[in-house]
């Protein structure tokens, strides 16, 4: 199998954010807070907006693209801290290294712009998804939050900061 490769998507790239965003919200409506058909409507000034709030790392193989992840800055729970959100990986393709190489990439950029800590929200009921953060070294804190869901409906499913520090 060929190599993984990260990229920050640029703005004027908002057409294939765009396109991977609603394949995840079509092959996983559960996992985000959208969905499909709304955000299918969108126009070009909402995705080069939401473009310029977060970074957008596109995982690709062979110039194809294979999951991508989004960035920012968060100091909500901890001071200097950076968050991913977003994560998606088609599901033929998980458990591939996809999800593991951004998650390091974008481990890699936080540390590079200073920030110590990585944080990342998972739903507590998602056991693959706690595994995985586990295993690449995010811990469990004692932050809980309502899980968010299309429609704003709070149905007591949960999710959980883990973090995972990043070493100066």
């Amino acid at each position: 199998m060929s190599e993984i490769s990260i990229r920050v998507l640029g703005e004027d790239e908002w057409e294939q954010y765009k396109e991977f965003r609603l394949r995840a919200l079509k092959e996983s409506p559960e996992a985000f807070v959208a969905d499909h058909a709304t955000e299918a409507e969108y126009d070009e000034k909402f995705w080069r907006t939401r473009m310029r709030r977060s970074l957008r790392l596109l995982a690709e193989r062979d110039s194809e693209p294979v999951g991508i992840l989004s960035l920012r800055a968060n100091t909500d729970l901890y001071e200097n801290a950076a968050e991913i959100f977003g994560l998606f990986v088609p599901s033929e393709l998980r458990g591939s290294g996809v999800a593991a190489a951004l998650v390091q990439a974008a481990a890699r950029r936080a540390h590079d712009n200073g920030h110590t800590q990585l944080v990342y929200w998972v739903g507590t009921d998602n056991g693959r998804a706690v595994a995985f953060a586990s295993s690449y070294g995010f811990r469990p804190t004692g932050y809980r939050r309502p899980m968010a869901h299309q429609g704003g409906e709070d149905d007591g499913d949960q999710e959980a900061a883990m973090v995972l520090a990043l070493h100066r």
